[in-house]
């Protein structure tokens, strides 16, 4: 018997409005009515123009920058956003709500790196929790520990059975002579289960500096020589890291074309530039993040965007029949 909520509504911030559109589409539901917003000194408001009592509310907001009226608006506006959305939720007698956050900001600060660091994630999740989120809903978390910062249940999806079912249909048989690249030694897991996915051999790109003062050097462990690669990372931010382990893979192990995929393409600062003067072929990212607002065509012509709204709807399905979320991904 369902006890949380008597219907499934659904609510979005400015971040990724599309995404929460689609969402709706696969549901068969309509989109929350609402205005999310901010006053002239730079508050943020949010309203809610029909009632949620009762209901099993879920509030889509990726806490990543966005564009909305022409202005960019920070990471810490997303937030603040899904912070108040979540508030006047709770008070307007929502019988449940879950934040479904597609792309968790600060999750790359979750541990102390030096003295008097914070662990802004862990704050982050503390927010999220006392505003009266009773469950988070998010994919590919920059690291999986992360959950257990949480005081609520939190159901993190993969990206990778759709990066999968893509390239097993771009590539088909041809899949087997390619190898997957694991950008740093840091993402090997996440490129092996990917790789064993589509019966492909792995390889791992290694920086190191030999001695304080001097340049990286990058060596490639594995077999690339002649060989069609997938780079496959977990987020592109500057795109630094990956355009050089890009660079590394061709001019030191020999490949012959680069493509790479990435659950969030943040791409922030000079990412764009960087990833049209590089050597990949193709970007794939997951639209948990907008595109990118900007001139550069030749970058935005490589970089090809797969949707996550049919899984974030079947996993919202899930959770209000109360079924188990685990066996979409056995």
């Amino acid at each position: 018997m369902i006890t949380h909520g008597k219907s499934i509504k659904i609510f979005t911030g400015n971040s990724n409005p599309n995404l929460a559109k689609a969402i709706c589409q696969e549901l068969g539901v309509p989109l929350g009515n609402s205005e999310v917003g901010s006053f002239a000194d730079g508050e943020n408001f949010a309203s809610i123009y029909e009632t949620v009592r009762g209901s099993d509310v879920f509030v889509v907001q990726s806490t990543c920058p966005f564009e909305k009226d022409g202005k960019m608006h920070t990471v810490n506006d997303a937030l603040m956003e899904l912070l108040i959305m979540i508030d006047a939720l709770r008070r307007a007698s929502a019988g449940r709500i879950t934040a479904v956050i597609p792309y968790f900001g600060y999750a790359r600060q979750d541990r102390k790196t030096k003295p008097r660091d914070p662990i802004s994630a862990k704050l982050v999740a503390n927010l999220i929790t006392r505003a009266g989120a009773d469950r988070v809903l998010t994919m590919d978390l920059h690291a999986n520990q992360i959950q257990g910062f949480f005081d609520i249940p939190v159901d993190n999806l993969f990206g990778n059975p759709i990066f999968v079912d893509y390239y097993a249909k771009k590539f088909g048989a041809h899949c087997e002579d390619m190898v997957v690249v694991s950008p740093d030694v840091g993402s090997v897991a996440r490129a092996r289960t990917f790789a064993q996915k589509l019966h492909m051999n792995l390889a791992i790109v290694d920086k190191r500096r030999q001695k304080a003062n001097q340049c990286e050097v990058m060596n490639v462990i594995g077999d690339v020589e002649g060989k069609e690669c997938i780079l496959f990372d977990d987020m592109v931010d500057t795109a630094g890291s990956l355009c050089n382990a890009a660079k590394a893979i061709v001019e030191v192990g020999g490949a012959k074309k680069v493509y790479a995929c990435a659950s969030h393409g943040v791409l922030s600062g000079p990412a764009l530039e960087r990833l049209a003067n590089s050597n990949i072929e193709e970007l794939a990212l997951l639209d948990t993040i907008p595109a990118p607002v900007g001139d550069d065509e030749l970058a935005k012509s490589r970089i090809k965007y797969l949707t996550v709204a049919p899984m974030f709807a079947e996993a919202i399905e899930r959770t209000y029949q109360e079924i188990s979320i685990a066996k979409l991904f056995n």
